[in-house]
């Protein structure tokens, strides 16, 4: 009876362990998506003891959107629509649709969120980040046509001396530090270049007095839509492409991860990755959802590969990380 047992836990042991390792290695079931439907290019940020995410609304066959909306969250995981923000055509005079990949940063005690508008990139102010949003100028921050490619995917970086810098453009990356008042700058002192395989979706933040640039690779529409990296001593370059690229792609049932944003539990060297993919199922780069996964560092900097099939844990924002951060 004692062979008989010690054979059946080492039985069960192998079944369980097998089962364990087939659990890992299913790239068939993903996690779910963050938010309900379908939005894309997703900017993550925190303010306070919150959570934000401002996304495309996605559905539409060319993105033909006219609003986005704003999503909170404690936690991470749960998250509340706190509903429309900018309406395209009741606030504004010089675009009606198309809007795509929005961003914000807060400065001088307001948040300013910048975003794409018919081919042009906007930007609108707010004395909470939930909105409502007001356009302060009248017509685009960055007007289409005005430097080589599209004028599109906003991103603002703002450092720690309170310099802010304005990201975007797809099929070139564009940078210029903006005025105190954050809706403003100089067109002669734009950088502009184009990392290798760049196209779109620019992204910035710092770590350990290191510049990080991200960028998504291919089209949108392309189930190997995905993201790498570069980094500088400056927030304007030269950037080095990593050695280890892309940081984010996709997987199994998991396709066209891509158009990303980051964002950093205060207090904590905790980082976590926000990104559309293909809808699941039936997706296409029309119909896209939008995830979050954690992100990682080696010990060197170097960014880990993104396991888009790791679920978030809920997370808290303390008090006393609040106040680190500040």
């Amino acid at each position: 009876m004692k062979f008989i047992s010690i054979l059946s836990i080492t039985f069960l042991g192998l079944v369980s362990g097998g089962y364990a390792q087939q659990q890992l290695n299913d790239t068939t079931k993903a996690p779910a998506p963050a938010l309900p439907g379908v939005y894309a290019d997703p900017h993550i940020a925190v303010f306070n003891d919150k959570f934000y995410l401002y996304p495309t609304t996605d559905g539409t066959e060319g993105w033909m959107s006219t609003n986005f909306t704003c999503w909170s969250s404690k936690d991470l995981v749960n998250w509340k629509n706190e509903g429309v923000i900018l309406d395209l055509p009741k606030d504004l005079a010089w675009a009606d649709a198309r809007a795509w990949a929005p961003a914000i940063a807060t400065k001088n005690g307001k948040y300013y969120y910048y975003y794409s508008a018919d081919a042009n990139i906007g930007v609108a102010v707010a004395d909470k980040p939930t909105g409502p949003f007001k356009d302060p100028l009248g017509k685009p921050l960055v007007a289409k046509g005005a430097l080589l490619g599209q004028m599109i995917d906003p991103m603002v970086f703002v450092d720690d001396d309170g310099a802010a810098y304005l990201y975007f453009g797809q099929g070139n990356c564009h940078i210029v530090k903006l005025n105190e008042d954050m809706v403003s700058y100089n067109p002669a002192a734009v950088v502009s270049f184009k990392p290798q395989g760049y196209n779109e979706g620019s992204f910035v933040f710092k770590r350990n007095g290191k510049y990080y640039l991200m960028w998504s690779e291919y089209d949108t529409r392309d189930p190997r839509y995905s993201v790498a990296y570069a980094t500088s001593d400056s927030p304007l370059g030269p950037f080095v492409k990593a050695e280890s690229n892309p940081v984010l792609k996709g997987k199994g049932s998991v396709k066209g991860a891509g158009h990303h944003s980051v964002v950093k539990v205060p207090g904590k060297d905790e980082w976590y990755i926000a990104y559309h993919r293909f809808k699941i199922p039936g997706g296409n780069g029309y119909n896209r959802e939008t995830c979050i996964s954690p992100m990682r560092f080696d010990s060197k900097g170097n960014m880990l590969p993104v396991d888009v099939f790791e679920a978030v844990k809920p997370v808290k924002v303390s008090k006393k990380g609040r106040e680190a951060e500040r």
